[in-house]
């Protein structure tokens, strides 16, 4: 069995990362894609960020009826921050034998250096960079082995799409239709009131 593993905070989850994922699993011939949210990142100390519940709520409606795709709430039974070495021992232990792709973006890649044990990282799971459009290499040197994934270009990001809630701004197409009606029942990333 091979499973492609991809975290994130995931506020919101957008079309990007279902085609990175839809990519992944295509072109290193994945039994399923294992999309794992963050409980508490620890490389976004002072960022708010939605209740975990939601943003896994949110995670499942975009990927329900598709069966190459699974959504772990791993991390967010875990206390304290979501560290993927962590994760990673854990998915090890429940599927020995498996082979496991960690499915990372760019800028991942170039932080991993400051991550909690990258080199054990790489030793429970194969790195495998997510390079969007004209991405070759992460820069500077990455302090793990990994391989490289063309994967499609599609600029949207989780950033652009609460900064649009927040204008007022349309986001359909941005994310599934799904993911939309939750964020407008929950009230997600939208000004505070009296500002």
């Amino acid at each position: 069995m091979r499973l492609g593993i991809l975290g994130g905070t995931f506020d919101p989850p957008h079309i990007g990362h279902l085609i990175a994922a839809q990519d992944a699993w295509s072109a290193l011939e994945l039994d399923r894609v294992v999309f794992v949210p963050a409980g508490r990142p620890p490389h976004k100390p002072g960022r708010a960020i939605s209740p975990a519940a939601v943003r896994l709520a949110m995670l499942r409606v975009a990927t329900a009826g598709d069966a190459r795709f699974e959504v772990s709430d791993l991390e967010l039974r875990r206390s304290g921050p979501s560290y993927s070495v962590d994760t990673l021992r854990e998915l090890r232990e429940r599927y020995p034998g498996v082979a496991l792709f960690f499915l990372v973006g760019a800028d991942q890649l170039r932080e991993m250096h400051s991550w909690r044990a990258p080199e054990e990282i790489a030793r429970l799971a194969t790195v495998v960079m997510l390079a969007r459009g004209g991405v070759r290499r992460a820069e500077p040197a990455v302090a793990v082995p990994y391989t490289v994934l063309p994967v499609t270009r599609v600029d949207v990001s989780a950033t652009e799409i609460r900064r649009r809630v927040a204008a007022g701004e349309s986001i359909r197409y941005l994310v599934p239709l799904e993911v939309v009606t939750l964020i407008e029942q929950n009230g997600l990333y939208r000004p505070a009131a009296g500002r």
